[in-house]
């Protein structure tokens, strides 16, 4: 059975700085701990689609993910593309203005994996590093 984490994060800054922020795969590691490394850019730009990046997690053998769409200020999606037991992964950020100079951040990822307890341990891990990480984007953006 597949799973499924989605959060709405509110940032105080305009769409176009969240949306720059975490487009920028080295900021990821910032926002939510991890170990993250560029292994490539994108084919027109840098954070673009078929930019790739490495990201460890503490005793879990690194994996990459891979953009394949970015619209400037509204959408990033991407997927695992390598060196993960998580199977049809799909992470897709929907990007809003609000008033004020203020922005959204629709956050969905969708995954399975082999073994059903291990999507549900990362479906909790996911949730909580996403609720604690996000906010930060205020801070930095």
């Amino acid at each position: 059975m597949g799973q499924r984490v989605h959060i709405q994060q509110e940032f105080d800054v305009p769409v176009e700085r969240a949306y720059a922020y975490l487009a920028e795969h080295e900021n990821l590691g910032t926002v939510f701990g991890l170990k993250v490394e560029r292994v490539q850019d994108g084919d027109t730009e840098r954070n673009g689609v078929g930019s790739v990046r490495r990201l460890s997690v503490g005793g879990v053998a690194p994996f990459e993910e891979t953009v394949t769409k970015a619209v400037p200020s509204e959408l990033i999606e991407y997927r695992i593309s390598k060196g993960s037991p998580l199977r049809n992964h799909l992470g897709t950020m929907r990007f809003a203005a609000l008033p004020g100079d203020r922005s959204q951040l629709d956050y969905t990822i969708v995954f399975g994996a082999a073994v059903p307890l291990l999507a549900s341990v990362v479906k909790r891990g996911l949730e909580s590093g996403l609720k604690r990480g996000l906010p930060k984007v205020n801070s930095y953006a």
